[in-house]
């Protein structure tokens, strides 16, 4: 594991140690105080972020290592100065990049460039961290990850790709539901499917609000994603069946809500539901530098 740009990287071993480094970390944070120690991460940000942002800074911070945070404010990678030049020259200085951006080649050319490890913090085909998080969360409700059954609701986008290539690696079953032409990328669900075959897990993709039945936690994400100037009127008519309330949990039998925030309140999701007894999303937020914790502490011990 030299980098981490995208989950369907990893194999179900690798997954599953990056989960339960986490949860030592998250349980024994004083055993791990030193374990950056002398380490320098660069973040370079071309998008605004809270959770991102906080988490690799103050978690870095809990590992003995040192965080610096760049924003693009001469304009995204690759305008000013190459994404060669800045993975080449950061190399020389830094352990390991932390990279959010709007493209992931951009992504890519700094793994490609640079001579330290790259991790993706989001970009416009996957939030590996993200979903990392996410698993983490679940794998604390259930003792045997595999058997829980998580459906998505809503827009297909890159944390629901990360979510399917964890899904499938890790055996679960998943089902996603979006209104028609809104669903993942089709050679992403493609490649999740063939994963899911290899590790005994299932992946069904469906426009029908009722394929929500028989599952144990429903996930959503805001209907529009950020940059997107679709107005929201036009998107509540093509989402509204797919708003995550008490009656759709019901529906499904679910006990627990997840999202990966910022959320718009009464849009995707009710009050009641995301503030409900079964709501993980500040697990989700916590475990955020939990996982990325083990994550960075893999590739740079």
């Amino acid at each position: 594991m030299k980098h981490l740009l995208s989950i369907k990287e990893l194999s179900q071993t690798q997954l599953l140690d990056i989960l339960a480094l986490a949860k030592k970390i998250k349980a024994n944070p004083a055993e791990y105080r030193r374990a950056l120690d002398g380490k320098s991460v660069v973040m370079l940000f071309e998008k605004p972020s809270l959770r991102t942002r906080v988490s690799f800074d103050i978690g870095i911070n809990k590992l003995g290592g040192h965080c610096l945070y760049l924003d693009q404010q001469n304009g995204a990678l690759g305008e000013r100065e190459s994404v060669a030049d800045f993975a080449t020259n950061i190399s020389c200085w830094a352990d390991a990049i932390v990279a959010r951006t709007y493209l992931h080649s951009t992504i890519e050319k700094l793994a490609q460039y640079g001579s330290v490890p790259v991790i993706n913090a989001l970009s416009d085909l996957y939030h590996p961290c993200q979903a990392l998080a996410d698993f983490l969360s679940l794998s604390e409700q259930f003792d045997d990850i595999s058997q829980a059954r998580l459906a998505y609701v809503g827009d297909g986008n890159n944390v629901t790709h990360s979510l399917i290539y964890g899904a499938a690696i890790l055996g679960l079953t998943m089902t996603v539901i979006c209104p028609e032409g809104y669903f993942p990328d089709a050679l992403v669900v493609m490649e999740a499917q063939a994963l899911a075959e290899q590790n005994g897990g299932k992946l069904t993709l469906s426009a029908d609000i009722n394929q929500i039945e028989g599952h144990d936690a429903i996930y959503t994400d805001t209907w529009i994603s950020m940059g997107d100037e679709t107005s929201l009127a036009e998107i509540k008519e093509r989402f509204s069946p797919y708003q995550v309330n008490a009656e759709l949990m019901a529906k499904a039998g679910a006990k627990y809500f997840m999202h990966c925030l910022p959320a718009h309140r009464g849009v995707e999701v009710t009050d009641e539901v995301i503030d409900g007894k079964g709501s993980l999303i500040l697990d989700q937020a916590e475990n955020r530098m939990h996982a990325q914790n083990a994550v960075l502490v893999t590739l740079l011990s």
